[in-house]
């Protein structure tokens, strides 16, 4: 009956502990790179957003005849979805000014 235990093969703890330990140094080495580029993503996503919002004030514009005077007016028209009214981060919102240029200015309603 020991012979049958002796014969089998399989991991022991030390080697286990030792990939557990690889894993482990991968996981601190990685997960700081993670979120330290999560602002820059957040940044190029909201740089994106306003680029395609003044695309949409000038195609409002050249159907219209007439600049829009808020993000509101682009939605009304469908030229936005309803909850594009901000970036994607959710602390910068978009606003309209008076030459027809869009700007992301921060959330202040929070």
């Amino acid at each position: 009956m020991l012979k049958k235990f002796k014969n089998q093969k399989g991991f022991t703890l030390i080697e286990m502990m030792i990939v557990m330990l690889i894993i482990s140094v991968l996981l601190i080495i990685t997960i700081p790179n993670i979120t330290k580029h999560n602002s820059n993503i957040n940044e190029k996503g909201c740089q994106a957003f306003v680029k395609m919002v003044q695309a949409q004030v000038q195609a409002y514009e050249m159907e219209k005849k007439k600049m829009p005077t808020s993000v509101e007016d682009l939605v009304a028209a469908d030229y936005l979805k309803e909850d594009a009214k901000g970036c994607p981060d959710g602390k910068t919102k978009v606003e309209i000014q008076a030459d027809g240029k869009v700007v992301a200015v921060a959330n202040t309603s929070e």
